[in-house]
């Protein structure tokens, strides 16, 4: 078996401490009789050669998007993908800090039989809510879903649903997640296989909300079928665009504000302003989504 560890980045320093982490995570699977290494697709344009020089070990692709297009994140995947030469492809993010045996944990799990593996991802600030979740004691064995920033599947997994996505900007890896799916695979949860993530400061959060509310209704439009259990599955990408919707309601009736009640009380323990705030760009996003481009 042959495993590539493939992680986009573009400008972000923080890649170093990752890449140092990666390394000798690759080496640990020597005694399992694996092969691995590490694949950084970069968009940096030279930005970070300091980076590569102080990893020679790890290989480097310079990416540039196809001329017309802009530089996504399923594009670099896809790129990494097809120049890996892995039977097992395992995806992370820039500035992720994978916990021991995080990577020989997830090569485990396919080698005794599972296709797709999604480790647990714990944020270095647990404020970020899109991601709080992701960590959770009590998740299932199985998921429906699953972020690509802690992945691990078999490369003819990933080929028979045809890879990424290329025409999202975000929400590619729920896209493939929701592919393999369709296609019968399961995703198997290792809550073992843990990675610490800094989300970055509250203004990068809020603008990765309303993008990833954005690409939710991008999701939907390809997915229609799932619209039949949003309610039950995804509440929030229903409930907040309506409540948006309805807030011209609140210049004549001030009382419509009080349905804020509802969502602060229930996360009255987790900073209910944030909560709002953090919901309602994401509603916002999915409006946006619905916007015919």
């Amino acid at each position: 078996m042959k495993v590539t560890v493939v992680v986009v980045s573009k400008d972000e320093p923080a890649l170093d401490s990752t890449l140092t982490v990666l390394e000798c995570q690759v080496a640990d699977l020597a005694p399992l009789g694996v092969s691995g290494d590490v694949l950084v697709v970069d968009a940096s344009s030279g930005r970070l050669d300091h980076v590569r020089t102080a990893h020679p070990s790890v290989r480097w692709i310079d990416f540039a998007p196809p001329p017309g297009s802009r530089v996504t994140i399923a594009r670099q995947r896809n790129l990494g993908v097809r120049e890996s030469g892995a039977d097992v492809i395992v995806f992370t993010d820039s500035g992720a800090t994978p916990h021991d045996g995080w990577l020989r944990r997830l090569v485990l799990e396919i080698d005794g039989g599972e296709a797709v593996v999604a480790g647990a991802t714990r944020s270095v600030d647990t404020s970020h809510l899109l991601y709080r979740g992701l960590s959770s004691a009590a998740a299932p064995d199985y998921v429906e879903e699953c972020p690509t920033v802690n992945l691990a599947l078999r490369r003819d997994a990933l080929d028979r649903v045809g890879g990424f996505d290329e025409s999202f900007r975000y929400g590619s890896d729920v896209d493939l997640s929701w592919r393999l799916r369709d296609a019968g695979y399961r995703i198997r949860r290792d809550a073992g296989a843990v990675i610490d993530v800094d989300w970055g400061d509250w203004r990068r959060q809020l603008r990765r909300s309303f993008a990833y509310g954005r690409a939710r209704s991008d999701l939907y439009r390809k997915h229609p079928r799932r619209l039949r259990t949003v309610l039950r599955d995804d509440p929030v990408v229903v409930v907040w665009p309506l409540f948006l919707l309805g807030l011209p309601i609140a210049v004549k009736r001030p009382a419509y504000l009080l349905l804020l009640a509802v969502p602060a009380w229930r996360n009255r323990h987790d900073g209910p302003v944030q909560v709002i705030v953090d919901h309602a760009v994401y509603g916002a996003g999915v409006l946006r989504g619905l916007v015919p481009r």
